[in-house]
C-alpha cells in the first residue's frame, strides 16, 4: 500500500523480476494505491492479513494512531507488525513537527516511544517487542540546530495481535527452537534479549512463550510447561530506550 503513484509504478515494473527470483512462475504480490490510515477502503478486510511490514513509512503519517489501529484491524488472530521506523526520546515540537526538511529526514514525524506504546496498549497490544536499534546521529549542522536536543533511534519492533499480560510473569517454561526457518538453521531472534540457538533450551516467560505457540513461528519451536503454576515476575531486562521494565511496559 502507498499513497505516491510513482513508488508503485517503479514497485510494479519490477514485480515480474523478483518472481522469478524467488522462484514463482507468476507474481504474488499486488502494490496497492491509497493510504494507509483507511486499509479498508482498499477492501482489505478485519481480521485477514498474517504480517504487516512497514519501513519507515509510519513516520510519516500525521495520524499514526490511526495507522496502527487499521493495522490491529486487519491482522488475524496471532498476526504480527514487524516494522522498522525512528523514534524520538520525547515529543518532538509541534512547530518542529511541520519542518520539511526534519519530515524529509523522517525525524519531524518521529514518535515518541512511551506515546506508541500507549497506542498499542490502547489497541490490546500490552506487550512491544525491540528487535534491534542503533542511534541516528544528526551530521547535517542544520538539522542538529533545529532538533538536537532530541535523541533519535531507528527501531525495528515486533509486536502480536493476541491477548497478553502487562508484565513478564514466570510460569516456569522453557522454549527451544528447532532451527526449521529458511535462512535461519542456527539461531533465531525473537527480539534483542531473545537469542534462541537451535536446540538449545532457554527459559522464557508467558507472554514469550505466548508469542511463540500462538503465531507463525509456532511449528519452529517446542514449549516445555504451561501457565498451572506462578512463580511471580520474570527476571526482565531494560526496555527499549533504557528505561525500567516497569517505565517501559514491556520487560521482557
Amino acid at each position: 500500500v502507498d499513497m505516491t503513484p510513482e513508488q508503485l509504478e517503479v514497485a510494479d515494473r519490477h514485480r515480474d523480476w523478483h518472481a522469478s527470483r524467488f522462484g514463482y512462475q507468476q507474481s504474488n504480490v499486488e502494490f496497492l494505491y491509497g493510504h494507509i490510515e483507511d486499509l479498508a477502503s482498499l477492501g482489505i478486510a478485519d481480521n485477514s492479513i498474517d504480517v504487516v511490514v512497514s519501513n519507515c513509512v509510519i513516520n510519516l503519517s500525521p495520524v499514526k494512531a490511526k495507522v496502527m489501529a487499521e493495522i490491529f484491524r486487519v491482522l488475524k488472530p496471532g498476526g504480527e507488525l514487524y516494522f522498522s521506523d525512528v523514534f524520538a526520546d520525547r515529543r518532538i515540537p509541534a512547530a518542529l513537527r511541520k519542518d520539511p526538511v526534519l519530515l524529509g529526514e523522517c525525524l519531524g514525524g518521529a514518535m515518541y516511544w512511551e506515546d506508541f506504546r500507549r497506542i498499542l496498549h490502547d489497541l490490546g497490544c500490552l506487550d512491544v517487542r525491540t528487535v534491534k536499534q542503533n542511534p541516528i546521529t544528526l551530521d547535517d549542522s542544520e538539522v542538529a540546530a533545529k532538533i538536537g536536543m532530541v535523541k533519535f533511534r531507528s527501531v525495528t519492533v515486533r509486536a502480536f495481535k493476541m491477548p497478553l499480560e502487562d508484565r513478564c510473569e514466570d510460569y516456569g517454561q522453557v522454549a527451544t527452537y528447532l532451527g526449521t526457518i529458511p535462512e535461519h538453521p542456527h539461531a533465531f531472534d525473537l527480539d534483542d534479549h531473545h537469542h534462541f540457538e537451535t536446540g538449545r533450551p532457554l527459559r522464557v516467560c508467558g507472554n514469550s512463550t505466548d508469542m511463540l505457540v500462538g503465531s507463525r513461528y509456532a511449528p519452529h519451536f517446542k514449549i516445555w510447561g504451561d501457565k498451572s503454576t506462578h512463580f511471580g515476575l520474570f527476571d526482565c531486562t531494560p526496555g527499549p530506550q533504557g528505561e525500567s521494565a516497569a517505565a517501559g511496559g514491556s520487560c521482557c
